[in-house]
């Protein structure tokens, strides 16, 4: 019997196979077996898929046949899979952020129609963000990204708008006025810590480290800096990044290159050419004796350095430059192994030792306004607001301090 228009596809059961199948615009979709879970998902992605096309409607869905929160979460994420990608068309992780929002949604209302989806059980979903541990900015952030789902349902009727509305009236989590942790500050790193860790590292490591501590670049700018991105006919040399993060909103980013700078990189752009300037294959060239890698074992290797591998390679280093006084002797294998106790206390240990490649930004942010203003800071960060400086550079309070003394 065909569908009535305006009525939402059912997963069926075919009686001879076994299998969940649909019917989606006149064709039959195989799923795989009725009962398995993945067959469930499968039919939300694919009706997903259908809904963010568009479908021929009689008039709004009934509350039977409303999307469920499944649906309505599947085919916002192939609108964002598709939406969020820079001026280069490379995906951001704008997406990846919506998918971690969303998950204790579909955790807990996976089955509901979307339409039925409240702000009580929107506070619900941040309760267990909550009692999950997450910062109270995190959560805020998360569910802001929530609220956005909705309304971008809203807007392909998909839910009434009448729905993010109510989503729109619960608010926000104020400082000490909720139970979610505070996020910890980042502090400045002591330039004689990262001079400390820095023969620990593998040299394109090393050598993204230093251009940070000299520019004062973002995490990301350095890890995707290009050899064609830089103009080596002006002086100093000019480093423009194709992808950074003002790009949406039309602002240019320049970062200039000092001399100590050029000696940093000095190695690379031959190696690279106009290519990634930092790339994981060099290190594993250098592990391996110096030996050429393979074609095959190439082929495993990212063509540049991600954010999380770089600051992952910098806490290796700082568990290289500051061992434990006595549990770093110790050899780990599968049948000795550190108790609880030595295993706390090597991980508190190794905490307060490791430094983060943010915490640079910070401290070049700090040493530019002390010596030469807010403004100053603001140009070398590349912020568009001064206000948002002020979080990047430490409060000068020894200035304050110093003059206090001096004026009696």
């Amino acid at each position: 019997m065909p569908r009535c228009a305006g009525q939402l596809p059912e997963l069926k059961r075919h009686k001879k196979t076994g299998h969940g199948y649909v019917y989606l615009d006149g064709r039959q979709h195989f799923l795989g077996p009725f009962d398995d879970p993945d067959t469930r998902i499968k039919f939300d992605r694919l009706v997903a898929q259908w809904l963010a096309k568009g479908r021929p409607r009689s008039g709004a869905p009934t509350a039977r046949e409303s999307p469920t929160v499944a649906m309505v979460a599947a085919a916002f994420l192939v609108h964002a899979d598709a939406y969020y990608r820079s001026s280069t068309g490379v995906p951001t992780g704008e997406a990846s952020n919506f998918r971690d929002s969303l998950r204790p949604v579909l955790k807990m209302y996976r089955s509901l129609p979307a339409a039925d989806f409240d702000q009580e059980r929107l506070e619900a979903v941040r309760a267990a963000m909550i009692a999950s541990g997450l910062a109270r900015t995190t959560i805020n952030t998360r569910v802001n990204r929530i609220r956005r789902v909705w309304r971008w349902a809203a807007s392909k009727k998909m839910v009434p708008a009448a729905v993010h509305g109510e989503l729109m009236t619960l608010s926000p989590l104020l400082r000490n006025r909720t139970e979610a942790k505070e996020p910890p500050g980042v502090e400045p790193v002591d330039a004689a810590v990262v001079e400390a860790t820095l023969p620990h590292m593998p040299g394109p490591v090393a050598a993204m480290v230093r251009v940070q501590m000299l520019t004062g670049c973002r995490v990301g700018e350095v890890v995707r800096m290009r050899g064609d991105e830089i103009d080596r006919s002006v002086e100093p040399w000019e480093y423009t990044p194709g992808q950074h993060k003002g790009q949406h909103k039309g602002r240019r980013r320049m970062i200039p290159i000092g001399p100590r700078c050029r000696e940093a990189i000095a190695p690379f752009p031959a190696r690279c050419g106009g290519g990634w300037l930092f790339r994981p294959v060099d290190v594993a060239e250098e592990s391996a004796g110096r030996k050429i890698l393979g074609r095959k074992a190439r082929a495993r290797l990212k063509p540049r350095y991600e954010c999380g591998v770089y600051a992952q390679a910098i806490r290796r280093a700082c568990d290289r430059a500051f061992p434990h006084p006595t549990l770093s002797t110790i050899r780990v294998s599968r049948t000795r192994k550190f108790t609880a106790e030595q295993a706390g206390e090597l991980e508190v240990w190794r905490k307060a030792h490791r430094w983060s490649p943010l915490q640079i930004r910070h401290t070049v942010g700090t040493a530019v306004r002390r010596r030469l203003g807010v403004e100053a800071a603001q140009a070398v960060l590349g912020h568009a607001k001064a206000d948002v400086t002020q979080v990047y550079a430490e409060r000068l309070d020894g200035v304050a301090k110093d003059f206090a003394t001096e004026a009696g």
